[in-house]
């Protein structure tokens, strides 16, 4: 069977009795996930529980910038700019007035920031709609051209916050960053934000602005010619990308407790686009696959950097193996699978059912 039969079986039952179904399969769905997430904070190893964390918020990533990049079309090269927005903000907020002063040597921070202290939810917040401001702003000349000029576009805008971060000393604390960061980051914050995360995209999605995104992702000039206004669509996606990526940067900074403007260069952003071109360009399910893939893929590795024993031969370790693995692994999937996992592709409680329904044939 080919593998748009696995995702196309055969007839359905009633729409509204199929809705009724998946609602409940979801909700008990959700419970089993956050059962897994109490086991998991109350009995595994501390090292597995931050990993776990962090692959939560790259998912948020991943798929907050698949809205923009491979729902709607546009090659922007920008996250790591709103990921630094979101987690100066929020430590800027969360930080006690003692520990900015402790932190700011060089250059006393500026006014009002130096006596803000509030809590970590209003401080999230408060990052996501200033990130989303910024990437509104940005999106008037971003969204003036298309294709390779867009992304060294959002690429010089990444690059502009960067340098700023690094030299806004009253702001930022230059390249010293900020440390002491509280760390309140937890499973639940970060799967949380994710549950959250893809209930409004996946909504928006399926909705009559996600096929209008769909259709300026397919053919930019036909959508106008059929009544959408790209350009007002196109902000939609990047605003609502924007937000979610603050919020993220938020509480990555409050999980590793220290940044820095090193932390958020263009790698960053590369990392993720590996991502979601890996999982598939569009596909929601395939961001967070391939998001969780990367994040313990990259631990797992690590095993063939260690000393080994392979037919009574000592091998010692060789450092940097990892990453020749990760390259010869990524080279393998667009070889192979050049549409990424999942291609277009959604997981879908019909689909999983005609799985387990299916017959070899005789």
């Amino acid at each position: 069977m080919s593998r748009r039969g696995w995702f196309q079986p055969g007839p359905l039952p009633a729409a509204n009795t199929t809705r009724k179904r998946d609602t409940r399969l979801t909700i008990l769905g959700c419970l089993a996930a956050a059962a897994g997430l109490y086991l998991l904070e109350g009995h595994a190893d501390p090292y597995i529980v931050h990993m776990t964390c962090i692959a939560g918020l790259f998912a948020v990533l991943a798929v907050s910038y698949n809205l923009i990049n491979g729902v709607t079309g546009q090659f922007s090269l920008e996250p790591n700019a709103f990921v630094a927005c979101g987690a100066y903000v929020t430590a800027l907020l969360t930080l006690s007035p003692d520990e900015k002063a402790a932190s700011f040597i060089l250059e006393p921070i500026i006014w009002p920031l130096s006596v803000i202290s509030i809590p970590l939810l209003p401080a999230l917040i408060i990052a996501g709609i200033l990130t989303a401001l910024m990437a509104f702003l940005m999106g008037f000349p971003v969204f003036r051209v298309r294709g390779d000029y867009l992304a060294i576009v959002t690429l010089g805008f990444g690059e502009v916050i960067r340098v700023v971060a690094n030299n806004a000393q009253s702001l930022t604390n230059g390249p010293l960053g900020l440390k002491g960061i509280p760390h309140l980051t937890n499973l639940w914050w970060a799967w949380g934000l994710l549950a959250v995360t893809l209930f409004v995209i996946v909504r928006l999605v399926n909705s009559s602005y996600g096929r209008a995104l769909k259709a300026v992702r397919e053919d930019e000039v036909a959508a106008e010619a059929m009544g959408i206004n790209a350009f007002w669509h196109k902000m939609l996606a990047f605003t609502l990308s924007a937000f979610f990526e603050g919020v993220a940067g938020g509480l990555l900074a409050h999980l590793i407790t220290t940044i820095s403007p090193s932390q958020f260069t263009f790698m960053f952003t590369f990392n993720l686009l590996i991502i979601i071109v890996v999982g598939g360009l569009g596909s929601t399910t395939g961001a967070v696959l391939a998001a969780l893939l990367f994040t313990f893929g990259g631990e797992w590795l690590r095993a063939v950097e260690e000393p080994m024993s392979l037919f009574g031969l000592d091998i010692p370790g060789i450092p940097g193996m990892r990453m020749v693995f990760f390259s010869l692994i990524l080279v393998g999937v667009m070889l192979f699978m050049r549409k990424g996992l999942l291609g277009r592709y959604e997981f879908s409680w019909r689909w999983l059912f005609a799985l387990f329904r299916r017959r070899p044939a005789s």
